[in-house]
């Protein structure tokens, strides 16, 4: 196991060396889907990022315990803690059950995630499945006098809690009533909920008993209840979009330090760029949402799109366009069929141990460097085009690479091949059985135009795509 991985923490603003809570394990807590509608391709490069930052600690040696939520219940329209429930009106709008509407986009993005090959994590934990976990926090922060009581709920005082905003630097004084969120009855504007109190008690499909009254709980209680749960009183890693630094994590670090005592309760924050889409953030509300389901419709293998995520740092902004994805999808089938080949060649080689391992000592050093996923791309393509190294040295590393990359370079992709390129193939065999090699050539450069390279080897004739 080694000892030296970098990460950016946003807590800190620097580059820290990692050093677990308990040596040898890692545990990781991500913020999840919230499940009204698909995940759209924006969501999906979150939980690709989760996937490779998971892949990397397991690569050094680590015990890994990824926990990632399941917000079902709380998620309000408005980061005020006002308007509807996301689920409840989804739900609403579809005429089904809530449990129905957060079942089946579950399970959506569940699919999702398996195709573009991504590991689940320990624990997939659902807020309504933990709202006695987040009863009795909010007791223990009402014990300690960081709450108070209005007309719609239970609230944390955030003028309470000494380092408020630290994660975001915010400024309290700074956030006045009406700018970022509107005071209300709440005391002060950066005050949240920890407990909503139904507005009709009876009326929605998701609400519990609580000493409070009854309601249902916010947003942010979920996260620090579950990761607390799962992982211990202090968690090594938090990750999530960059939009929750201001607000959903900003509350999280407050409840969680002023319940559980532990500072910092999290020791290191990672937080992930967004997709855009002609400049502006991919979302539902913008209107220019992409699901894997548009991509796959256009014959996108869905690992292409994990392929073009690794090309650009986590904390970086991608843009999307079809064209970008193009040559992501060209470049990895390119690489898919380098592999291939190396796979067939192999065995005619004997791999020589030094060269392996200073390969794999350097590909450390880069994607233990604040998860250089991007150079780490490159380096590989570097090692398969390396004319040092032999087809079985290329092979073993490639795949070693890819239990981090997790592009599945080790399946070799099934290759539909049409009636005109079938009959070419056989009249290719049948001239050169003849030993006209002038016409098998020319046979070889139309079956190229038509988008097949094929390559004769001692098992046969190899037919890939271009």
């Amino acid at each position: 196991m080694t000892e030296n991985i970098k990460l950016y923490n946003t807590l800190t603003r620097k580059k820290e060396a990692f050093v677990p809570v308990k040596k040898g394990h890692v545990g990781i807590y991500s913020c999840g889907p919230t499940v009204y509608w698909y995940q759209h391709i924006g969501n999906l490069r979150t939980a690709v990022n989760n996937d490779l930052i998971k892949r990397l600690f397991l690569y050094n040696g680590y015990k890994v315990n990824h926990v990632m939520n399941v917000t079902d219940v709380g998620h309000l329209t408005s980061d005020a803690d006002t308007g509807e429930d996301k689920v409840e009106r989804a739900a609403a709008k579809e005429g089904k059950t809530a449990k129905e509407i957060s079942n089946f986009y579950f399970s959506a993005f569940k699919e999702d995630l398996k195709k573009m090959n991504v590991l689940p994590p320990n624990f997939w934990t659902k807020a309504t499945e933990h709202i006695k976990e987040m009863i009795d926090l909010i007791k223990l922060l009402e014990k300690k006098g960081f709450t108070y009581k209005t007309s719609d709920g239970i609230y944390f005082d955030t003028s309470k809690f000494k380092n408020y905003g630290k994660l975001a630097n915010l400024k309290k004084e700074g956030l006045k009533a009406g700018k970022r969120i509107a005071v209300g009855e709440k005391k002060h504007s950066t005050d949240f909920a920890l407990w909503k109190f139904s507005e009709n008690p009876g009326e929605r499909q998701q609400e519990w008993n609580s000493p409070w009254g009854i309601g249902f709980p916010g947003w942010h209680i979920e996260c620090s209840v579950m990761a607390t749960k799962y992982i211990g009183e202090q968690i090594d890693i938090h990750t999530g979009g960059q939009e929750h630094i201001p607000v959903h994590h900003t509350n999280e670090i407050a409840q969680s330090e002023a319940g559980f005592g532990k500072k910092p309760w999290v020791k290191y924050w990672i937080h992930f760029a967004w997709l855009l889409f002609q400049g502006e953030k991919i979302s539902k509300s913008s209107g220019s949402t992409y699901l894997l389901s548009d991509l796959e419709k256009e014959d996108y293998n869905p690992v292409a799109l994990r392929y073009l995520y690794l090309t650009t740092s986590y904390n970086k902004p991608l843009n999307f366009s079809f064209d970008i994805l193009d040559y992501a999808a060209k470049s990895y089938s390119r690489l898919k069929n380098i592999i291939l080949e190396l796979k067939l060649k192999a065995g005619e080689h004997k791999k020589n141990k030094n060269n392996i391992e200073l390969a794999k000592k350097q590909f450390l050093e880069i994607i233990n460097d604040d998860f250089n996923f991007p150079r780490g791309i490159s380096y590989l393509w570097d090692i398969v085009r390396d004319n040092r190294l032999n087809y079985a040295e290329k092979y073993e590393l490639a795949l070693d690479f890819d239990k981090v990359f997790g592009l599945e370079l080790d399946k070799s992709e099934k290759i539909e091949i049409t009636e005109e390129v079938k009959e070419l193939l056989e009249e290719r065999k049948k001239a050169r059985k003849n030993g006209n090699w002038k016409y098998a050539d020319e046979i070889r450069n139309k079956i190229n135009k038509l988008g097949y390279v094929i390559e004769d080897t001692e098992r046969g004739t190899v037919v890939r795509k271009l």
